[in-house]
């Protein structure tokens, strides 16, 4: 596991393993590690929260020390009730961050110190249709915080636009040392976007693993995001 928390302020483009061909699935996450790409956002779904299964500490545990050996990073985020439950089997499978979304969970000031204690840095999350000043309270005890800029439970959405709104308000929430993380619809329509709004780390499911050339795809948006320069947050 990752024991240095600077990525999560890192600007990066994360891809996200829940587009990627589960068929050749090592290969995949192979091929972007080779790109460069060194965070990988994981899509935790249980049929409840959200009508879709995705897969759980399984994968995670699979990919865990390539991943790591690389110098990179696993980034969980848990689109499941009680999200609490799993905190210690995704430390152990190898996990370096945890993000629960505050619909999901009470109690979420204690969860986020659990998941501290666990290992993994604490992340926070909400569904488009929630207020950011939900999370308002919790803030200053993340290290991450996610916009959901598509609905939870599907790739391959569309773009929700309001979520630059909400990402300059994440930004404006996010304590020092805490990153801002989009997650939906990023792409080359939105990237740059996304990324003056407020995001350092820009998840692409998608416009990544669907491309005919992922590593080209991932870099194209790498570029994108290299050409904003410095925003205006940074």
């Amino acid at each position: 596991m990752s024991t240095e928390p600077s990525w999560l302020t890192e600007t990066q483009v994360c891809p996200s393993i829940l587009s990627c061909d589960f068929g050749a699935f090592r290969d995949g996450v192979r091929e972007l590690l080779d790109a460069g790409a060194r965070t990988f956002h994981v899509d935790v779904m249980d049929g409840h929260f959200v009508p879709v299964i995705t897969f759980g500490t399984g994968v995670v545990a699979a990919i865990a020390d390539e991943v790591h050996a690389a110098g990179g990073a696993l980034a969980v985020h848990m689109m499941v009730e009680r999200p609490e439950r799993f905190i210690a089997d995704y430390a152990k499978a190898g996990a370096d961050s945890f993000t629960v979304h505050v619909e999901a969970t009470s109690h979420l000031h204690y969860h986020l110190q659990a998941i501290r204690e666990a290992g993994m840095a604490p992340g926070v999350t909400l569904n488009p249709g929630t207020p950011v000043a939900a999370i308002a309270e919790v803030a200053p005890y993340c290290d991450n915080l996610l916009c959901m800029s598509v609905n939870p439970g599907w790739g391959g959405q569309s773009f929700i636009p309001a979520s630059l709104g909400r990402l300059a308000q994440l930004r404006a929430l996010a304590a020092p040392g805490a990153g801002v993380e989009i997650d939906g619809g990023v792409g080359p329509a939105t990237a740059a976007g996304c990324f003056r709004a407020g995001a350092n780390r820009l998840t692409a499911g998608s416009a990544v693993f669907s491309a005919p050339d992922p590593a080209a795809a991932y870099h194209a948006l790498v570029e994108q995001v290299r050409a904003v320069g410095t925003p205006s947050w940074a």
